[in-house]
């Protein structure tokens, strides 16, 4: 993902998750703002208590290619922070990717 494709400044993030809507199911929080530019933007949480970092950026690096693969599940013009919720044992690519995609169409 390129770098205008990510939400990385702490204000905007912080904003986006105090005051906008939110979905969440079993392994995911989504967070939705509209952003009024041409194209997505995304941020992925996790938090420190899930695991060591090995096993936290694996999960970030499954989110970014799950991310990749549904871009167009995604309404456009909207920035998107995705929490990956904590006490669920199996992150299992499949079950992640059904968890989503679940996610995303309730959205729309």
């Amino acid at each position: 993902m390129k770098n205008k494709y990510i939400v990385k400044d702490k204000r905007k993030f912080n904003n986006i998750i105090k005051n906008n809507k939110f979905i969440k199911n079993n392994f995911f929080i989504l967070y939705m703002k509209e952003n009024n530019l041409n194209y997505n933007r995304f941020g992925i949480a996790i938090s420190k208590k899930l695991g060591n970092a090995v096993f936290r950026n694996k999960i970030k690096r499954r989110i970014r290619n799950l991310i990749k693969e549904n871009i167009l599940l995604f309404s456009k013009s909207y920035d998107y922070i995705i929490m990956i919720r904590r006490g669920k044992d199996n992150y299992n690519y499949q079950i992640l990717k059904k968890e989503l995609q679940s996610l995303l169409k309730e959205t729309k």
